[in-house]
């Protein structure tokens, strides 16, 4: 409710009185260019930071009233500069040494991995990278995104977050997981991106420019 936030040390706000409210079980696109401010809401969201200026609420109750950690483990967020380790594939979806194998490898497949996975010979056990396994795979920027989104469905709490969730995923891959399904079935989600065209069954849509959030339209299916 009437945020606005600007980092330490700068007096240019990133982003300018931004009020919107959004239900449980709808979705929520925000696109702009890059620079706009949308990484920042998310992590203001996320409350990575707090607001310069306003409240955010859940519930009605201002979110720095809540347990720190209880308000992170409602959110899955896949970030612009995610990292993966060099640890096991099984391992980087479920971030644990404690793998549901079931539940990792339909996490996978949900994310486009699925065949890729069966290629494997060890499966979930494959070590990502050369750094500590000499058989290693090195995967591509698609691929990782796929495994980081995997994680992210893994994780399974009541808010996805995806920031340009598609960036490194060539045309085919984005279908499947745009037309192909994946954004029909997920609950309570945003939707970071800068194209309007990627957006999938979206109920509602913001435009930020220059820090101010524009509201749009109320939509059902972008192609």
């Amino acid at each position: 409710r009437d945020v606005s936030f600007r980092y330490p040390g700068t007096d240019t706000w990133a982003l300018r009185h931004v009020n919107l409210k959004f239900r449980v079980g709808e979705r929520l696109a925000v696109v702009g260019r890059n620079g706009s401010g949308k990484t920042t809401f998310i992590k203001l969201l996320c409350r990575l930071y707090d607001p310069t200026e306003g409240e955010i609420l859940l519930n009605g109750i201002d979110i720095r009233k809540y347990s720190y950690e209880e308000y992170l483990s409602l959110f899955s967020v896949v970030f612009q500069d995610f990292k993966l380790f060099s640890f096991e594939l099984g391992q980087n979806v479920a971030a644990s040494v404690e793998v549901d194998e079931g539940k990792a490898k339909a996490c996978l497949e949900q994310a486009g991995f699925g065949e890729r996975l069966r290629e494997l010979p060890k499966g979930l056990h494959t070590c990502l990278y050369k750094d500590f396994e000499e058989d290693g795979v090195e995967i591509s920027g698609g691929e990782a995104q796929k495994i980081a989104l995997a994680r992210a469905l893994y994780k399974d709490a009541p808010f996805l977050v995806l920031d340009e969730p598609t960036a490194a995923l060539d045309p085919v891959a984005l279908a499947l997981l745009t037309v192909g399904g994946l954004c029909y079935t997920i609950g309570t989600a945003f939707y970071l991106m800068k194209k309007i065209r990627y957006m999938h069954s979206v109920w509602h849509l913001w435009v930020l420019a220059g820090s101010i959030f524009i509201y749009m339209v109320v939509i059902l299916f972008v192609i």
